[in-house]
């Protein structure tokens, strides 16, 4: 099916990434597994297959890619829409309606598929992934999952032979990576042929025929599927890959004893409210907790300051609301927000706060990653600048456009402005999506590094391996609402693991 000999592809200007003499033959109905480190490769080898590469992303391309007889190559993007789907590490980069049944249908309307079959397409997809009650809704209205859902269904509405997956968990929390596994069950029955670029492993055992490591543009080894998942747990770390199971991902490191907060400065949180509905006021009046339809409701809280707390939920619960108000970002949050029993207003906790976006895109603004760094600090200097590329490893991409960046180097782009901003606060979304094992253990440590030097850090995620290298403390957050707090020890361990075996 699907047939690449010796290839070799180096992105213009830039002298990383890319793949080297890569040689792969999959065959129909094979689902493989494309696994190693950020900047491997992975994402390269989904681009020349789907034909990004060289249609898209420019750059030294030899040797060829054949899928089902077709000479990638030589063959405009449109002809092979239904041969060829992708689903992208993020789903909002791949919409373009704005509400979910054009989403669905909008590949078959694109290539002028039939009317009569284009709603039969619907129909089917509609029941084989349970679409039903994300119909007739808008695609801003969606969770991640639920959009990730969206557009699994957008591209298997094209009825395509082969389905390439770019990172398709890294935005997920548990149940919605439980779905997206019957989903690729369901592919795999169908008989379709499947790739997934994951760093993410534990889901997908079971699923996968092959699985390739890659490193440095090539294969580097290859197993079949059951003999991956009977690798030792030292085996994957010595890999620097994520674990191949649930559990291993309480037992990599054991979780620190929280420190002594007595002497700790402190976050406290009064009367702290929000909701998306715009509403005028009367007479004065502000949100209170018996409003209804509150995206954020948080009578009282009080947080340990100094240390790094752990932001829990499912997708939808509310992190990333909470994250957004306590920097200023929602301007109709109403509630007093303290540090150090000092009251912070709106105006003043955008300077004190700093936040990394889930979709760093959206706080990538310069041409080079040297330039992003000293953007984001008050005083200018570019040999401290130098220091925080290297402890995040990107030194060597010191004058490479952001933009031209995996997923995963983006992010530590973004880290790398948090920690030059020397804020007091510093608040991260989903800091480790995309990122490889060895990469979020070194976001950890920098995590507890920031906490050394006096900084609060506030990180919500859905990895349980990131909580455990890092956290002194969890907040659980379900519909706006803390549904819990409490320091992380060897004692409370258990409670964080119940949270997310629950979900699965």
């Amino acid at each position: 099916m699907i047939t690449i000999k010796n290839t070799t592809f180096q992105y213009k200007g830039s002298d990383k990434g890319g793949v080297k003499n890569l040689s792969l033959s999959v065959q129909k109905g094979e689902t493989i597994l494309l696994c190693g480190s950020s900047g491997a490769g992975k994402t390269t080898i989904l681009r020349l297959i789907n034909g990004l590469i060289p249609h898209f992303y420019k750059g030294d391309l030899t040797g060829s890619v054949m899928v089902d007889n077709v000479d990638i190559q030589h063959t405009e993007l449109y002809h092979l829409a239904d041969k060829i789907g992708t689903v992208f590490q993020n789903p909002r980069s791949q919409f373009f309606s704005v509400d979910t049944d054009g989403e669905v249908v909008f590949g078959p309307e694109n290539i002028g598929i039939d009317p009569m079959e284009i709603r039969r397409r619907k129909e089917v997809i509609t029941e084989e992934m349970s679409l039903t009650p994300l119909l007739s809704r808008s695609l801003f209205e969606l969770s991640g999952g639920e959009k990730q859902k969206i557009a699994c269904a957008s591209v298997a509405a094209l009825f395509p032979d082969v389905i390439l997956l770019d990172e398709p968990s890294s935005n997920l929390d548990f149940k919605g990576i439980s779905e997206l596994r019957r989903i690729i069950s369901l592919w795999k029955k169908q008989g379709k042929t499947i790739i997934i670029s994951e760093h993410r492993l534990w889901y997908v055992k079971g699923l996968v025929d092959r699985v390739l490591y890659i490193k440095d543009g090539k294969i580097d080894k290859t197993w079949d599927g059951d003999e991956f998942y009977q690798l030792g747990e030292s085996t994957f770390q010595k890999l620097k890959l994520r674990p191949g199971t649930m559990e291993q991902s309480f037992l990599t490191l054991p979780p620190k004893e929280t420190h002594s907060t007595a002497d700790s400065s402190r976050l406290d949180l009064t009367n702290y409210y929000f909701t998306y509905e715009k509403r005028q006021r009367i007479f004065g009046k502000k949100l209170s907790e018996n409003d209804k339809n509150l995206a954020l409701n948080i009578p009282n809280l009080t947080l340990p300051g100094g240390f790094v707390i752990g932001l829990i939920g499912s997708n939808g619960a509310g992190k990333s609301t909470f994250l957004r108000c306590l920097c200023g970002l929602e301007k109709r949050c109403h509630g007093e927000m303290a540090l150090d029993e000092k009251n912070i207003s709106g105006k003043k906790a955008i300077s004190l706060c700093y936040l990394v976006m889930q979709d760093v895109n959206h706080q990538l603004f310069t041409d080079s990653v040297a330039s992003e760094v000293l953007l984001s600090m008050k005083e200018k200097s570019e040999e401290k600048a130098m220091d925080i590329l290297a402890s995040l490893e990107l030194d060597a991409y010191k004058d490479v456009h952001p933009m031209a960046l995996s997923g995963g180097q983006k992010q530590r782009v973004a880290i790398a402005s948090a920690m030059a901003a020397k804020a007091q606060l510093l608040l991260f979304d989903e800091p480790t999506s995309g990122l490889d094992y060895a990469h979020m253990i070194s976001v950890a440590n920098l995590l507890q590094q920031l906490t050394q030097s006096g900084k609060t850090v506030l990180v919500s995620t859905h990895d349980p391996e990131l909580l455990t290298l890092s956290a002194d403390y969890i907040v659980h957050l379900e519909h706006g609402r803390v549904v819990e707090h409490y320091p992380l020890s060897n004692n409370t361990l258990p409670r964080l693991k119940e949270f997310f075996q629950k979900q699965i």
